[in-house]
């Protein structure tokens, strides 16, 4: 059986205070959601601070991106060693706003996969198509494109510490929420896809979160779906309420 995974990202939001106090209530709320893997992911400045209200509790550490050297003269960056020595467990990768509004290459995204689990974290890995590749009926060739490209050169060992997310690029953020058929469909695509690429065994036990304006009315019926296995949560994992509520929707 598959993993349940809700995962929070905060992105470039919260003060260190606001941090801490809203890794405090997700932790005192976490009693009414067994069963599910809960990770919450802060920006940089805050992971020590929310690590050390998490430590010792149900709830996991992420962070929301990763370099791909362990150290070195890189300006700015964090490498997954660093991400690991201040208790983080989990990292984003190739989300949208990396690969659109950064314009991050998929190669070095898939740099950063392979040095990222060579670390030890757990791996999220973000796809989807934009509105643009959904209208003109592209959406299998570019979720293909990108799992492939992300996956390059990994083998099944790696693969039991990699997460997919499913986020379509024009639900992010914009209030839209793709259809449980919708998501449904294109997970169930994802995972057919990454049979061929590996094998059955590994796809069957791959999880694939959906991501993308999820909130607590609709995530009981996306994560009723047989291929959705939780999601990774933006605006509304800011709210302890609304992120417990989704995260207690993930529940088998």
């Amino acid at each position: 059986m598959r993993p349940r995974i809700v995962a929070g990202n905060w992105k470039m939001n919260t003060s260190r205070n606001t941090a801490v106090q809203l890794a405090r209530e997700v932790v005192a709320g976490l009693s009414g959601v067994d069963g599910v893997q809960v990770v919450v992911c802060p920006p940089y400045p805050y992971l020590q601070a929310v690590y050390n209200e998490v430590q010792g509790s149900p709830l996991a550490l992420g962070a929301q991106d990763a370099h791909f050297q362990p150290k070195g003269a890189y300006t700015g960056e964090v490498s997954p060693a660093m991400l690991l020595d201040v208790g983080c467990s989990y990292v984003i990768l190739g989300h949208s706003e990396r690969r659109h509004g950064l314009a991050e290459p998929e190669a070095l995204i898939n740099f950063k996969v392979e040095a990222a689990l060579q670390a030890g974290l757990y791996v999220i890995l973000c796809v989807g198509e934009t509105l643009q590749e959904r209208e003109a009926g592209r959406i299998d060739q570019v979720l293909q494109r990108q799992v492939a490209s992300g996956l390059a050169g990994l083998t099944p060992e790696r693969l039991t510490r990699l997460i997919l997310a499913y986020e379509p690029v024009w639900a992010i953020g914009t209030g839209r929420v793709a259809s449980s058929e919708q998501a449904q469909s294109a997970q169930a695509s994802i995972r057919q896809f990454v049979a061929r690429l590996f094998n059955d065994a590994i796809a069957q036990s791959l999880p694939i979160l959906y991501g993308g304006s999820v909130t607590p009315e609709s995530a009981p019926q996306l994560f009723a779906q047989p291929d959705v296995d939780g999601g990774l949560i933006g605006g509304a994992s800011l709210k302890s309420a609304d992120f417990l509520a989704i995260a207690a929707a993930a529940r088998r």
